[in-house]
């Protein structure tokens, strides 16, 4: 009997967290559930050589560091079982949270599920904090994660249609994932589970948030980078995802929200004294311009799109903005 759940996690160098969420998978897992690590070109195979500790667990080897998705992909592409989950190396997942999550799968519409993300209480506190419950989109070109820093309450506890999950701990359809393209290669990391999720609704799929599923997020993620790069790369995919998804008619009705979406964050940036990055970010999408051409005109091909406040694109500022 194949399994019914594949568990993918890609990893650089963090061999010390990879072994906590190991730990915990294998505590909780569902029995026969495959689990393949992706060692992104970890220093000395470090990564590898943790993983294989583990028995069952299957490895494969990057001999370069390739970024998330590509390690991702790579491990979409070995798993055998209809849905799978991405989980980063920095999570722990909890007791029956696989379960809770597969029953939504048994919805057709249904190709990604999002888990109750939390993080450890903070010092002073003894109740949790939400990480994610699902992600949201403002059609002005924001990204963000439902119930973010925000104390676990009443109304996080209720299962609800989201616009998307985050590829840190989301379950997803593999077949449907693989048929609108997997994740972004050109995206290295970030924003990466954006891209998809606007592609996995203009497919005619849906998103759900399962608060019984349960995971807890460690922090200190193993594909940090030297912090110039990292803004400039998060600053460049989060204004490519907004003009290779948005359908024609939104793009111009939402443009004038979206130059004061790019004004308020250039404003934040300059305070926080990396105006230089944000900017290059965005500048770099200019050089993107063919690839992002043949990208909307395959998008097109799919046939018209839906208005997107059937995706839960969010027409209104929902919070102040971040990121």
């Amino acid at each position: 009997m194949s399994a019914a759940l594949s568990i993918v996690i890609p990893s650089h160098c963090r061999a010390d967290l990879l072994r906590r969420c190991l730990d915990s998978v294998r505590r909780y897992a569902p029995t026969g559930t495959q689990v393949i690590v992706v060692d992104d070109g970890s220093p000395d195979g470090i990564i590898a050589t943790t993983a294989r500790s583990f028995e069952g667990v299957q490895v494969i080897r990057l001999s370069r560091q390739r970024g998330f998705c590509i390690a991702a992909n790579t491990g979409l592409q070995a798993a055998t079982a209809p849905i799978v989950e991405l989980l980063n190396d920095d999570t722990e997942v909890t007791a029956g949270w696989a379960e809770a999550a597969l029953e939504h799968f048994h919805d057709e519409r249904i190709a990604a599920v999002a888990p109750l993300v939390l993080n450890p209480p903070r010092p002073g506190e003894d109740q949790l904090r939400i990480d994610s419950a699902g992600d949201r989109y403002y059609i002005g070109g924001v990204a963000g994660k439902r119930g973010h820093g925000e104390l676990l309450r009443a109304d996080f506890l209720a299962p609800c249609e989201v616009f998307g999950v985050s590829a840190s701990s989301g379950f997803y359809r593999r077949e449907a994932l693989l048929r609108v393209g997997a994740f972004p290669p050109g995206f290295g990391a970030y924003f990466e589970d954006v891209d998809l999720a606007f592609r996995l609704q203009r497919a005619g799929h849906r998103a759900r948030f399962e608060p019984r599923s349960r995971i807890m997020h460690l922090g200190s993620a193993s594909y940090g980078q030297p912090r110039r790069r990292l803004l400039e790369m998060q600053s460049r995919n989060e204004e490519l995802v907004w003009w290779r998804n948005l359908p024609a008619k939104e793009l111009r009705r939402a443009l004038p929200l979206h130059l004061l979406v790019l004004a308020a964050k250039a404003w934040r940036r300059w305070q926080e004294g990396n105006l230089a990055p944000y900017l290059c970010g965005r500048v770099r999408v200019l050089g993107e311009l063919r690839g992002l051409i043949r990208h909307r005109r395959w998008l097109n091909e799919w046939g018209p799109a839906e208005n997107t406040e059937a995706w839960l694109v969010e027409r209104r500022f929902w919070e102040t903005l971040r990121g």
